[in-house]
Parts: C-alpha cells; structure tokens; sequence
C-alpha cells in the first residue's frame, strides 16, 4: 500500500505543467495584484492621517469579515472572494472617490476597463471569467452578498477610522457620517451602530 507522501507525489506527477502562456498570464496578473499594496487609499491621504493604509490592506480585513460572516443564509466562500477582488480594478485605476471629481458614471468605466484589462491578463485560466463576475456583481448590488459585501466595504473603513482615531489622537467624524443608516444587514448594521456609540458620541 503507497503512503500518503507516494500518493502526493503520484498525484503531482499526473497534473500537467504550466505553458508559457499560462505562466506569462499568471506573472501578469500577480504583478498587477501587488499593486494594490502601494496603493494608498485616497480618502485618508486627503485627510493626513499617518501611515495610510493601502487598498490591500482594507481588502484583507475585509475577506476576514467575509470569513467569519455568521448568516447561514449567505455564500460565505462567495463574500470571501468577493471581497478579494471588489477594489482589484484599483490596482490599475486608483482609489477614485467622491472628492476626486469625477462621476460615478466615469468611474465606473475606469474600473470596468482596468477589470477587462485584469480579465484578459488571465484569459489562459479557468478564472478570468469568475474574477470578473464576482466584480461586476460587487458593483451591480443586487445579489444578497454584494449588498452584504457593500456593507463589510463600509464597516471595514469605519473600523479603520476608529483606529487612526484612537492612534493619531484625530478626529475623523466625516467618514461615520458617510456610512450613517446605509448599512443593510442587521449583523453589519449592529457592529456599525456598536463602533457609532463608541465614536461619534465621544467626538
């Protein structure tokens, strides 16, 4: 009887290798991916708080909310993924907010053509397609986990806001009162209410 190391190895020897094109593709889009780690995010630099956090940073806190979601009726290794890739365009377009001036419209086509872009870097896989509808359905809202997902993007930076608050000893009322009575989910809108009391009302 072969041990569990034999089978592996029997295991590894039947998948086929990488081709030049997939390996091209797949340095492609790591390159792009590692981006958003020296991306800043916009809303902080403009307020000059320390140590901005980049768009990689806020996206892996918010794959851990997705993680620990405790509503049974929602696809939790969906939100996982989903919250992986919901600012992935970012790494090509930027961090585009309210007070760049530019139009939600216009926005929305940068980071549709930055996602085709991101799309077409991984055509030799079997994800091109699935990163690109995971996005679009971020974007659309319209399934029960993007609006929960839109709601873990907003928690997520009110979280963050706590944080440099508490650190830099500043006041960053602004972006509560952005997210005040937009969350969905009664779980999202508890924590959110939970982070209001121990802000807002002290501020």
């Amino acid at each position: 009887m072969a041990s569990k190391e034999e089978a592996n190895e029997n295991n590894q020897n039947s998948i086929n290798p990488l081709t030049i094109s997939q390996l091209s593709d797949l340095r492609t889009f790591f390159l792009i991916c590692g981006k958003l780690k020296r991306v800043k995010r916009t809303g902080w630099v403009r307020r000059g708080v320390e140590g901005v956090e980049s768009v990689s940073d806020h996206s892996y806190r918010a794959a851990l909310l997705a993680f620990i979601t405790l509503d049974p009726n929602l696809n939790r290794d969906k939100l996982i993924k989903m919250a992986l890739v919901h600012d992935l365009a970012e790494a090509i377009c930027g961090d585009i907010t309210p007070n760049c001036g530019i139009s939600k419209e216009q926005k929305h086509q940068l980071e549709l053509d930055a996602m085709n872009q991101i799309k077409d870097s991984l055509k030799q896989t079997p994800y091109a397609n699935e990163i690109f509808d995971l996005w679009m359905e971020y974007e659309n809202a319209i399934t029960p986990e993007a609006k929960y997902m839109k709601d873990l993007d907003k928690l997520e930076m009110i979280l963050q806001a706590q944080e440099y608050e508490q650190e830099q000893n500043c006041t960053l009322t602004e972006f509560y009162n952005s997210t005040k009575n937009s969350f969905k989910h009664i779980h999202t809108k508890q924590i959110a209410d939970s982070i209001f009391d121990q802000t807002i009302n002290k501020n």
